[in-house]
């Protein structure tokens, strides 16, 4: 089984829906996470560095980025314990690559709308 961890700043909360606007971001990990639940072939970990500073420390090749590149540094993603990407959340396709799965991206729906079209239906 795959192991992947997120280490990311210091926030108030990981959803992106605190706060005075959403992050679409911060959403799309969530969403990712909550899919990688229900897998058995991949385990997850997310660690807010308000919420979990004991991870950073634990966390031998984290803390010696951190005290070598200091907190810009994150968000960080570690998988199978192996720094995969710094700096930046990882993509969609990269997360598909570290979980073995193809996201396919759906279309928003139209917000004039609430059928996406003029289906009379509303």
């Amino acid at each position: 089984m795959k192991k992947l961890e997120l280490f990311e700043p210091a926030m108030c909360c990981s959803t992106g829906v605190c706060g005075p606007s959403v992050d679409e971001e911060l959403l799309m990990v969530t969403s990712v996470f909550e899919i990688f639940e229900g897998l058995d072939s991949i385990e997850t970990a997310r660690h807010n560095l308000t919420g979990d500073p004991d991870a950073f420390v634990n966390q031998p090749a984290i803390l010696k980025l951190l005290q070598e590149k200091g907190n810009d540094i994150l968000p960080v993603t570690l998988l199978d314990g192996e720094i995969v990407k710094e700096g930046a959340y990882p993509t969609l396709e990269e997360f598909g690559t570290y979980g073995d799965v193809h996201f396919v991206m759906q279309p928003a729906s139209s917000s004039s709308d609430c059928c996406g079209g003029n289906s009379g239906c509303c």
